[in-house]
């Protein structure tokens, strides 16, 4: 049976890095949905078209496009041994609507992995980042600093700040993803398949318990508990 994965984590908490390590550890497709609606929009898909139609009109997406692009995603053959969702789903509706997809795959949601850690260690975490101009090379001013302050390694060009990662965005945007993903942890937490893990550890350590979780699933049909 395939497994499936849905990681969540607020951003800063280092969601991304974790699911390409536990991807390539698992040998499981990383379907990221933000990746997915670029290569949709980029390659002008029937399903890219439609999204970016709402996106160019600064609505959102339906939830039934962008469930129509995970399935098409997730029956590649790529993901026949199963996926690691990032950044999908955000709402019970969606989970709801997921449920019914895999269903129809023959699989369910295994696990949800919750990685988090405290506002004011994301917020150290993600407003530090400073990208160089000419191929966006990405530093920290604590964790992974350039030789020469604003200026980058690689390519010696100037180092700036993107307003996504100035410090009263980086609050905001982890405040409302906070607000947003409450229902969601609540919904997996109930059908007891939410595992909460400590982003605050180094990198090395949330991977370690990540793929203990993991050793847990559980391959019941989800039903509360």
């Amino acid at each position: 049976m395939a497994t499936y994965i849905v990681l969540l984590g607020p951003p800063g908490v280092g969601k991304g890095t974790q699911a390409v390590l536990l991807a390539q550890t698992l040998q499981l497709a990383h379907v990221s949905s933000g990746d997915l609606f670029r290569e949709n929009i980029k390659n002008q898909t029937e399903l890219g078209k439609l999204a970016k139609s709402y996106m160019d009109k600064g609505e959102l997406v339906p939830d039934d496009v962008t469930i129509a692009m995970i399935r098409e995603r997730i029956s590649r053959p790529d993901c026949q041994a199963g996926v690691i969702l990032d950044g999908f789903p955000r709402t019970p509706k969606q989970a709801d609507a997921l449920d019914a997809m895999l269903a129809e795959f023959g699989g369910q949601v295994n696990v949800v992995p919750y990685i988090t850690a405290s506002e004011e260690v994301l917020v150290e975490r993600t407003s530090g980042r400073w990208s160089c101009r000419a191929q966006g090379h990405v530093y920290h001013e604590k964790f992974n600093p350039p030789k020469q302050a604003g200026v980058c390694d690689v390519d010696g060009s100037e180092l700036y700040q993107r307003d996504d990662d100035k410090k009263e965005t980086v609050a905001n945007r982890i405040r409302v993803y906070f607000e947003q993903t409450l229902p969601l942890v609540g919904y997996y937490r109930e059908l007891g398949r939410l595992v909460e893990i400590n982003g605050a550890q180094t990198m090395e350590q949330v991977t370690a318990d990540l793929l203990a979780s993991l050793k847990k699933l559980d391959k019941r049909p989800l039903s509360p508990s």
